[in-house]
């Protein structure tokens, strides 16, 4: 069979030359056909890559070279969107897309996967929640006996606060120090005794009777 020559626009006086024929008439035409025998009566020595159609199966073939078969049709008739999926169609051209929305709710662990784009080779991959996010490896806060806290917790978020009663008891000295909020930047520093001591005038020590009470 010859080569198929594409397309060719003839005009009044053109030369019909059996080139012309046999590229762009016989290598490009489909025949029509009743049924397979109206084919094999009708072509004796089919060529690999004819083709033709049957009306009675409405259905398209092709010559393979050794016998004829049918041409490939797809067989999808639609697309549903599935888990963590939207969008889906029964007909033309359909678009699924990840939708989170309507996958359920569950509690993540260390090893379950997220989906990620690589950036590496721009490829949908899964990827450990652990490496994502690394779990720390702290299981529980307590308060010791005289750490001047409280709170502490075995699970979840801990709160701690400062706990003067969770102190042991010590006679002050001027050298000793306090624990003071610094308003000039509303921090939480360390003073000495002797520094607040001095703020009080020798006159007026009720101030510091009463702050040190």
């Amino acid at each position: 069979m010859a080569t198929p020559l594409g397309a060719k626009t003839f005009t009044s006086g053109s030369v019909l030359t059996a080139a012309d024929v046999n590229g762009y008439l016989m290598s490009q035409v489909i025949a029509v056909f009743a049924s397979t025998t109206a084919r094999d009566a009708a072509i004796t020595s089919p060529q690999e890559g004819q083709h033709c159609f049957l009306t009675d199966t409405n259905s398209f073939m092709f010559y393979n070279g050794s016998s004829w078969e049918a041409s490939p049709v797809g067989d999808i008739t639609g697309v549903t969107a599935g888990t963590a999926m939207s969008g889906g169609g029964t007909s033309g051209g359909v678009t699924v897309n990840v939708d989170v929305n309507s996958a359920s709710v569950v509690t993540a662990t260390t090893s379950d996967y997220l989906l990620i784009e690589d950036v590496t080779d721009n490829t949908t991959k899964k990827a450990l929640a652990s490496d994502i996010a690394a779990a720390g490896s702290i299981t529980s806060i307590t308060t010791a006996s005289n750490s001047g806290l409280a709170g502490g917790t075995s699970s979840g978020a801990a709160t701690l606060t400062a706990d003067a009663n969770n102190l042991s008891t010590a006679t002050a000295v001027a050298t000793d120090y306090v624990v003071i909020e610094d308003v000039t930047d509303n921090s939480t520093k360390k003073a000495l005794i002797s520094d607040i001591t001095a703020l009080v005038p020798p006159s007026d020590p009720i101030p510091l009777i009463l702050a040190l009470s």
